[in-house]
This record gives C-alpha cells, structure tokens and sequence, in this order.
C-alpha cells in the first residue's frame, strides 16, 4: 500500500493519448455536477445527429436527465461564479514574464463571452422547458420502465415519427436554451484538467492512498492508464483524502478482484 501527501505545486498535465484510458473522479459536489451535464450534453448532441427516431427517443432522455439536474439547484450561478473566479485568477498572470499575453487574452476573452451568453439567459432562462406539457408529461412516463412506449404517449410517438427536417430542429432549439450553460461548463472543466498537477506512481499491490494538502483544496482527480491494460481503478474519498484500489476486468459475468501486483499509473490532481 502506497501513500502520498500532495501539496500546492501544479505544473500542466499530460493530455491522454489513444494509446490510454482516463478516469476521472470529482472531490466536490460541483464539479460532479458540471461532469454529469457535460456527459449528458454530449450524449444528447451525439444521438440528435444520428438522425433517426431512435437517436431523437435517445437524445430525449439525456435532455430530461439535464432537466433534471439543472433544476434541482442554482447551476447556473455556480458556473457564473467559477468563471468569474476564472477571469480574475487568469488576469494576474498577465504581468508575469514568460506569458503569451495573446493566448492568454484570448483565453480571458472567450470567459468573458460565455459569462455574457449565460447571463443574458435570465433567472428564467429554462422557463419554457419547464411549462411544457409536451415534455413534463415524457418526464413524468420516463420514471416508469417502458412508460415512454407509443400507447403510453402517442404524440410522443407522432413527434417520433415526423420527417428529421422537422423533428430534429425542435430538439435542436429545446438543447439550445442549455447550451449556454454547458458551453461554459465544458470550458471550465477544460481549464480544470489543464491545471493539473501530473505524476508517475507507483500502486504497491494494487492499492494507493492519497492525502491532500486541505490549503490547497483540489476539485478533480484523473488515472491514467494504458488502454491495453486488463485492470481499471476503483476510487473512493473526497477532497481532503482518496483511496484507489486497482481491479482485475475478468468478464460481465464474473466477479472483479483486486489485483496483486504492483501498478503503474499517471496521477493528475487537478485544482
């Protein structure tokens, strides 16, 4: 078993490669928010363009998932609030020696614009996502299995079965009212996973600890592993101290276990 203490000292971190396999674990609340939208944003653009009932049915869902996440507290200040931090953090380093002050102004640049965009949204930016009929009542039959079927809700299954011209556009505009909201998102979890501060460690047995400096509070935590490799992490904890346990893949049908021997990973600790 391994253990490690981590300071304040970030240096850029690596960007996985298609020869490897990232994990990535949340240590607050938050940022486990932004990373279920930005999934489900993707996961909603990616079956839309499949172009096919089954796509939009598929993209449906993913969009009531991010209703539902979306709605459930103050997302949307939360994002303005980290990309204020953002702005400020990145302004102090443009007298810094050694900085690409263009690349640096573009960068605060495209903050500031999404921090317009999502402010110019308004308090009620989801309102005509929330009184639709036509997506509560998909809401509310999704909470029962098989409940979205065509004798369940036969309009839905007219929309299914409208000419993609005409039904893909409606869900276009209905994803477009979250799109400011996950454009800032996906961007600060950008920056999040740039700062990180990257490490070869080494899993003796299969098992390491980590134990965080609580002055610097850190919000991601990303394994690196080759993506050839039969084993995959299992990570638990928070922001103060994380435990990782390496398991072996064996089948879908047989039971995982942790490995024995000693691991080789990359550790980035993003704040």
């Amino acid at each position: 078993m391994t253990n490690i203490e981590l300071g304040g000292d970030t240096i850029n971190a690596p960007l996985a490669d298609a020869e490897s396999t990232v994990y990535e674990q949340p240590l607050n609340e938050r940022l486990r928010t932004f990373l279920r939208l930005d999934f489900l944003y993707s996961q909603a653009i990616y079956h839309n363009d499949k172009a096919s009932s089954w796509g939009s049915r598929a993209a449906m869902t993913s969009l009531i998932d991010m209703l539902a996440i979306a709605t459930r507290g103050d997302v949307r200040s939360d994002v303005l609030k980290e990309l204020e931090r953002n702005i400020t953090h990145l302004a102090e380093y443009q007298s810094h020696p050694n900085i690409d002050v263009a690349r640096l102004r573009a960068l605060v640049g495209n903050l500031q614009r999404l921090r317009t965009d999502l402010g110019s949204a308004g308090a009620a930016w989801l309102q005509p996502l929330r009184d639709s009929e036509f997506l509560a009542a998909i809401k509310h039959r999704s909470a029962i299995p098989g409940g979205t079927c065509e004798f369940d809700l036969p309009d839905y299954y007219f929309w299914l079965n409208q000419p993609d011209s005409l039904r893909m556009p409606t869900f276009v505009r209905w994803l477009g009212l979250l799109r400011p909201l996950c454009d800032a998102i996906a961007e600060l979890l950008w920056l999040t996973r740039q700062n990180g501060r990257a490490s070869e460690q080494l899993a003796g047995s299969g098992v390491f600890n980590i134990n965080f400096d609580r002055d610097t509070p850190y919000q991601l935590l990303r394994i690196t592993l080759p993506a050839n490799t039969q084993l995959y992490p299992e990570i638990s904890g928070s922001h103060y101290r994380c435990n990782l346990r390496f398991l072996e893949w064996p089948a879908v049908d047989s039971r995982p276990k942790q490995t024995a021997l000693d691991v080789k990973f990359m550790l980035t600790c993003c704040p």
